[in-house]
Formats: C-alpha cells, structure tokens, sequence
C-alpha cells in the first residue's frame, strides 16, 4: 500500500509539474492591480519611422502633365501577373549600403535617417529646382513598400511576413504568423532591431497589459522576432495535464508489461 501511494504521489507531481500554467498562456493580463470591466492603457507615442539601409521605398509623382512625370513612376503595374512583393522589388528604389537611392534624372540622394515626409518634401524641391516651374503642380508622394518583419520560434507560420500598413503591433504581427503555440514563451519575446549603429535585442511580455506602454511594442520594417521554447518542450512533456497522463500512464505500461514478463 505505501509503495502505492509514494507512486501516485510521484506520477501526480510528474502530471503537473510539466504542464503549462494557464497564467503563462493568457495575453494582458492586468497584473499589481485588481481586475476592472474597463482597463484605460495609454500606449507609448510611436516615432516616426527613420528609413533604414536596405528598404525600399514606393516613390510617385504627379504633375498636371503626367506625361513629364512618367519617368519617375513605376511601370510594373502594368504586369496583372506580379505579386505585390514583385512590383516592389523591380519598381521600388532600395537604400543601399551608403543609404542612398538612385532616382531617375536626379541621381542619388542620401535618404538614410529620413522619414518619408522628410524625403517627399527633399525630392519636391529638387524637381522644382532643376526641372520644373512651381506652376507645374509637383506633388510627390514616398512610402515603404510594405512592412517586412521576419517571425521564428514558437508559432504556427514561422517565416519573413509583409503586412501593408503603416502601423502594426506585435500582437498583429503574431496574428499574421499563426499565433504562439503552446510551447512558446509569451513572457519574453524577443524583437531583434536595426539601427544605423547595428542590432539591438528587446523583450516583450505579452503577457502583462502594461506591454502596450512599450516603446517597442509597434514593430518596424525589418525587424526580426523570435518566440523562445518553454522549457516543458526541451523536458518533452505534455503541455496539458491530459497529454502529462497519457505519457505517464504509457511509461507505467511498459515497465509494468516488462516486469511480468520477467517474473513469468
């Protein structure tokens, strides 16, 4: 009897030590205060976004005579059988290395640190400057081709995303990456970001409400996210107390079905 009980006692704490605590699989919660119908976060003011080597931007111009400005504009539209991803690559223009962009008859202009209203308004004073008159009602429109951002680790569709907004959080970027299985670490996901001085990795609690007030919390054109393993994966338990069961009573079976046979 007491062997008994010391091995239901060991296989109870093997079938709930290894499970996923339901605390660590809920997102925002409110946590060092009570629970309120109504929880007011004010969300950290978003910088504009400063281009970044290696993007590429989706420059128009439009004028009263189109037909003068038809060099500046792409023309892959023309191809219906493009992806989106395609048109940009062959029609966007990309920062290089130097930070730099090539754009037709104007040559290279330095757009490394700029946001796109800061580059609209350099590339309308050029063209005013060497090509057209102010009665040519010049306007230029500059935008990022889309908001690329890579996802890996613990989600259901690991791989390089690119969303069409301008603004996108990192639950978004999770929505569009088939969410956070199980097995992954809400607590500490990492945002590994691109500065003009190199790579700096951030960590997020999806956890806790208070996520929203993160600098860090909208995500920037390529930026790299990764949702780490908990370490019930590395153990190879189940993530639920069901799954904990099935394994343990399988184990029991099979050391149970090897000592009859032994004593047979």
């Amino acid at each position: 009897m007491k062997r008994f009980l010391v091995i239901a006692n060991i296989l109870i704490a093997i079938l709930f030590a290894s499970c996923v605590p339901y605390k660590d699989t809920v997102y925002l919660q409110v946590k060092e205060t009570a629970l309120n119908d109504t929880t007011q976060i004010i969300t950290e003011a978003q910088k504009p976004y400063r281009v970044q080597i290696n993007d590429i931007l989706n420059i128009r111009v439009k004028a009263l005579d189109q037909d003068n400005v038809q060099i500046f504009n792409p023309i892959g539209e023309q191809n219906l059988n493009a992806t989106n991803e395609q048109r940009a690559y062959f029609d966007g223009f990309t920062v290089d290395l130097h930070g730099d962009i090539r754009v037709p008859t104007l040559g290279k202009i330095h757009v490394l640190g700029y946001t796109t209203e800061e580059i609209e308004k350099m590339i309308e004073s050029k063209l005013l400057d060497e090509q057209f008159k102010e009665t040519a009602n010049i306007f230029v429109t500059v935008k990022l081709t889309g908001l690329r951002f890579s996802i890996n680790g613990e989600v259901g569709g690991p791989g390089t995303k690119t969303l069409y907004q301008e603004r996108v959080n990192i639950f978004q970027a999770i929505a569009n990456s088939g969410e956070i299985r199980d097995t992954g670490d809400r607590k500490d996901v990492l945002i590994i970001r691109q500065y003009p001085q190199g790579q700096q990795i951030h960590h997020l609690d999806l956890t806790d409400v208070n996520v929203m007030k993160s600098p860090y919390y909208y995500i920037q054109p390529n930026d790299m996210i990764y949702v780490k393993p908990l370490k019930v994966k590395a153990l190879g338990a189940g993530t639920t107390a069901l799954q904990n069961l099935t394994s343990v009573l399988t184990v029991v079976s099979v050391i149970t079905t090897v000592i009859l046979i032994f004593k047979l």
